[in-house]
This record gives C-alpha cells, structure tokens and sequence, in this order.
C-alpha cells in the first residue's frame, strides 16, 4: 500500500511563507494499491484533494472517497478536485451514518449548496454514489476498512483501519480522548476503539492538533502530540505520523515538535505531498 499525504493541516488552511515546508492545506490522504499507478481510496476531502488532481493529470478518479466526518477541514475540497468533479469520475463517497438518519448528500448540502456555494453535490460531474457508513467492516477497492467511533466534539466521527491484505494503515484525525477522562498521563483515555484502529499497524496517522501545554484547548475536540505517540507505543504501531497541524502552527514549530521526540525513530511529522510505503 502506498500512503500519499495530501493535506495535513487542521480547522483551516495555513498561507504564508512560515507554511510552506510542512504546507498549509486541510486534511486529505491518498491510498493506492501496490504496482498501480493511481489511488483508488481518499479518506478526508479537505483542500488538500485539489493536489490530488495533479496525480491524475487530467485524467477522472475513479474509486472512493470516505470522510471521517462532516467539519469544514474534511469536505471544502470536495467541489474543487477536477479529477473527482469530472465528466468521467466515478466516485463512491461514504460519510458517517447520521444520528438523526439523514442522507449523506443532504448532509453535505447543509454547506455545499445556495446561498453558501453555488452548486449542490448532486451537481457534480461524474457518476456519484453517496452514501452512509456504520461501524463496522467494509470493502472499497479492494481495501478492507474498519470503521469506529471516536469521541470528537461537533458531529459523530469515525477513525479507520484500511489493510490491503498485506499491511495496515490506521487513520484518526479527529480525536478528543480527553472527554472519557484524563487517563494516566492526562492526556486521555486510551480506549478501545483507539486501540482495536491502532494495534499493529504499519503506520499511525493520528490527530496532534496540541501540545502538553495546550491541554485546556482540547474542549473543541482534539488530541495532545503525545497522546499519539502513546497510543501507538501502547497498540504496537511501528510508526506514528503526527496529523492535523493547528492552523498558526509554523514550520518552526514543527520542526521543533519534531525534535522533541527526535529519540523515537516511530514518530514522523506530516507534511503535504508526503508519501509512504507500506
């Protein structure tokens, strides 16, 4: 599996020059399948989904596109992918199941569609497919995914296990584990879930929007750095990658949380327009 990091900022994107090495769009990541060219799965459709275009060239997607939940970082993307707003895409595009039962493409017209944005996301070129995910296991393009629940403020939200059969990728951008307790370090909670996505993964791409001294902002629904490096130590995840950068977060200070864990050959920093082999 071939893991390509599209956009890695969270809750807006990051302009400036003080971005540009670790990059400033919103959170997308590309998965292609070992000796194919193209990604077939895209989890998150921040505005880091307009790169994906560049991969294609020209070209229409054609796979699917699960998002984790419905905040602005995970969908602003969505209209602006020439490769998936094509006449030849053909896209599979899965959002949480709803507690109140509502359809996935009404949901994402709530912020897709008049006054808010000049088309609706049934107008989108191609042939589309919306629909609704509840936890559990499922197949999309040959990639065996498992969807569970993680506390998150503001909308039920998902984190992902996607293994091709060969290797494993666990995906949770969005976490507050700090709503179930503070846990052992204070951090939060390392909870089932967390850990059935985590364990023995290949690579663990994980919210780590704070930092320690930042623990009082976790109310809006994120995870502390060390949160994630913890919870892969506590899974057995060979290596983390260090996800959904606050948006004022420089490359400076990036590369100083990069430092601070320097010891642990495990941790990565993401970065747009990275990529891993799994």
């Amino acid at each position: 599996m071939r893991v390509h990091v599209c956009g890695s900022r969270g809750s807006s994107p990051a302009v400036g020059a003080e971005f540009l090495r670790y990059g400033g769009h919103t959170l997308c990541v590309a998965l292609t399948h070992d000796g194919a060219r193209l990604p077939t799965l895209v989890l998150d459709a921040g505005t880091g989904i307009t790169r994906l275009a560049e991969r294609f060239g020209g070209a229409a997607f054609s796979g699917a596109i699960v998002l984790t939940h419905l905040h602005w970082d995970h969908v602003q993307g969505l209209p602006f992918c020439r490769a998936t707003d094509h006449p030849d895409a053909r896209v599979v595009f899965r959002i949480p199941a709803q507690e109140d039962g509502a359809e996935a493409a009404s949901v994402l017209a709530r912020a897709m569609s008049p006054p808010h944005f000049p088309i609706g996301p049934t107008d989108l070129r191609g042939d589309w497919d919306f629909g609704s995910l509840d936890p559990g296991e499922h197949e999309f393009e040959g990639f065996q995914v498992v969807a569970r629940e993680v506390p998150h403020k503001g909308g039920r939200t998902f984190g992902y296990r996607v293994s091709d059969g060969h290797s494993t990728l666990a995906y949770i951008s969005d976490h507050c584990p700090t709503s179930l307790g503070p846990g052992d370090d204070g951090f939060g909670i390392r909870h089932p879930p967390a850990l059935e996505l985590a364990r023995d993964a290949d690579l663990l791409i994980h919210d780590a929007q704070l930092l320690p001294e930042e623990i009082a902002e976790a109310d809006w629904g994120h995870a502390v750095a060390d949160y994630a490096v913890g919870l892969a130590k506590a899974a057995g995840a060979r290596k983390v990658l260090l996800f959904h950068h606050k948006t004022a977060r420089t490359d400076d200070q990036l590369d100083q949380l990069a430092a601070r864990f320097a010891g642990d050959p495990r941790v990565e920093v993401a970065a747009d327009e990275t990529g891993f082999e799994l």
